[in-house]
């Protein structure tokens, strides 16, 4: 039986092209779901998983629809393999149950794992080389120390609502009891 398995990482994202490929091939039955790779918890694809039976093939559009690094893709491909199955990926052109689809399997899940190092290490040398110049990433603060010395102060005066300290900065009661907490955490 031909079963396939089609994965967008984002809501917005279309499956359509996965689809129409999975289907043409001639699959059964396929499982999508749209939900980003590094989530731990992809149901469909324990689904789809389960619903394989020795002889079976799955069928994807490409590898990095099914795992994220190689180990685990090398890790799925022995699961698919003890259970008797085997993969196909329409894009890369890669069929396990030949001695060269493996390998091609092996070189390909190298490649892509080589090509998510490379980005990690460039976005990593991006943000120091920021850093260095001065520039920090992330949201910047909302107050300044000045006015969280005065949002203590006017919380320290118990007639002061947190709620109308909160409306006099434009700032949420969750961040004015934010800027309480930090001083009683230095205390500690």
């Amino acid at each position: 039986m031909k079963i396939g398995y089609a994965r967008t990482s984002t809501i917005d994202q279309n499956l359509d092209l996965q689809l129409d490929a999975l289907t043409q091939l001639g699959c059964e039955k396929v499982y999508q779901e749209k939900i980003s790779s590094v989530n731990d918890h992809r149901s469909e694809l324990e689904n789809c998983l389960k619903a394989l039976r020795e002889g079976d093939t799955l069928y994807i559009w490409r590898l990095d629809r099914l795992g994220r690094s190689l180990k685990e893709l090398i890790s799925l491909v022995n699961q698919l393999q003890e259970m008797g199955c085997e993969l196909v990926s329409i894009k890369e052109n890669i069929d396990t149950s030949t001695p060269t689809g493996k390998l091609a399997f092996h070189l390909f899940a190298s490649l892509a794992e080589f090509e998510r190092e490379l980005i990690r290490e460039r976005t990593q040398a991006g943000l120091l080389s920021a850093r260095a110049r001065g520039r920090m990433g992330g949201r910047p603060q909302k107050l300044t120390d000045t006015e969280k010395v005065m949002i203590r102060q006017l919380m320290s005066d118990r007639s002061n609502s947190p709620t109308d300290i909160a409306k006099r900065f434009g700032v949420s009661r969750a961040t004015i009891y934010s800027v309480t907490k930090e001083v009683e955490m230095a205390k500690s």
